[in-house]
């Protein structure tokens, strides 16, 4: 009976890197995933890489390191990412002055530039000028976050490692069950995303991260060219998840709805022409919650409608996903507290920047190199501090 060195569980795009990165050190490294073709965040994201944003001497470490690590992705796994540089135009609505937005981002380690509505709509015909009061941009990088995972699985077997759909039941110390057979590893890493705290619950074994529901709605290939990433200034979404963590327990109780949904009117287009419209982030404890599709697409075109009117009426899909997160915006890193053998690499709310340089920081962390960063992410830093109970 095979016994592997890591079990990673998830293969979306923290699962694959952080699996490539252990083969590549020489492990044995299993990855299970439980759909063949997973619909997760990697699926769904929009596919940016916030490297400017580093607020503290650690994240604009990881920033820095992992716009590196981008640029050099594609040759390493000799698979194209679709990696480039876009200009990100960030919206300021019309009730905020705009100068206190540009404000708010001065701390940052690349701060945006303010435009004038004039300006921005020089750099992003599609605006809707009567819709906001100006707008900030920064270079912000952008890859195809799917064809990205499926370049780190492929580039992963190639180093030697192995990979199974089959859905996790229960993780055990040396075992995860699932619903064809038990695995045998010395350990087992959870990158399961937006599942992670339910995979982890079903095995006893609590852990602080969390998920909210966000809501897209993706479009066949288009002729029409969105030219920048739209965002808006004041991204509400982080400060929801920071709201909904302040009680964890409410977390274990299937049917919670601790704080009404939000939506952030964005969009992107991808090189193929295709393009992801707003995000409705919604937080509902049940991670198997149904939302009523109809009325989110209505939501979610009006609202990027406002902005970009070209956009409002493009043929379209909506799609449900799970996004992760921590109660400090930092992922959890590392052994859990009381199952030394059990590790999680998840919550990230940044994840596109972050991930591939923590990656590798884990698989050499994995084996026993120093590392002056993964120690700060432990998920133990939450029972130390004695918080969000």
């Amino acid at each position: 009976m095979k016994t592997y060195d890591w079990v990673v569980v998830g293969a979306g795009i923290t699962g694959t890197a952080l699996a490539y990165e252990l083969a590549k050190k020489g492990f044995a490294v299993l990855l299970l995933e439980q759909c063949a073709t997973p619909q997760n965040a990697t699926r769904y994201s929009y596919g940016g890489i916030a490297f400017w944003c580093g607020t503290t001497p650690l994240t604009r470490q990881l920033c820095d390191e992992g716009i590196a690590r981008h640029r050099l992705l594609s040759g390493e796994l000799d698979a194209d990412t679709e990696f480039r540089e876009l200009d990100l135009l960030m919206t300021i609505s019309t009730d905020t002055d705009p100068k206190a937005a540009a404000e708010s981002y001065a701390h940052f380690a690349i701060p945006p530039k303010l435009l004038s509505v004039k300006e921005a709509c020089e750099l992003e015909p599609l605006l809707n000028r009567e819709a906001i009061a100006g707008a900030l941009t920064v270079k912000h990088g952008h890859i195809h976050p799917e064809k990205t995972a499926q370049g780190y699985i492929q580039a992963f077997v190639n180093a030697g490692g192995e990979r199974e759909i089959t859905k996790v039941v229960q993780i055990l110390p040396g075992q995860v069950k699932t619903t064809t057979t038990t695995y045998h590893s010395a350990n087992v890493v959870v990158c399961a995303g937006g599942l992670s705290r339910q995979i982890l619950k079903s095995s006893g074994i609590p852990i602080k991260v969390y998920f909210t529901h966000a809501e897209i709605i993706e479009t066949l290939p288009v002729d029409l060219e969105l030219r920048t990433i739209v965002m808006p200034a004041e991204v509400k979404r982080f400060q929801l998840e920071a709201n909904s963590t302040l009680v964890d327990k409410i977390w274990d109780e299937p049917g919670n709805e601790p704080l009404p949904p939000i939506l952030d009117a964005g969009a992107v287009q991808f090189k193929d022409g295709t393009l992801r419209l707003g995000q409705i982030s919604r937080v509902l404890t049940d991670p198997h919650a149904k939302v009523d599709l109809n009325k989110s697409e209505g939501l979610l075109r009006n609202s990027v409608g406002e902005i970009l009117p070209a956009l409002r009426s493009l043929p379209g899909t909506w799609r449900h996903c799970l996004t992760s997160f921590s109660g400090d915006r930092l992922p959890l890193i590392g052994a859990i507290p009381g199952c030394p053998s059990v590790h999680i690499f998840s919550g990230f709310s940044n994840p596109l920047v972050f991930v591939p340089p923590l990656a590798q920081r884990f698989a050499n962390f994995a084996s026993t190199q120093k590392d002056e960063i993964i120690p700060h992410l432990s998920p133990a830093r939450f029972e130390k501090l004695g918080v969000r109970n």
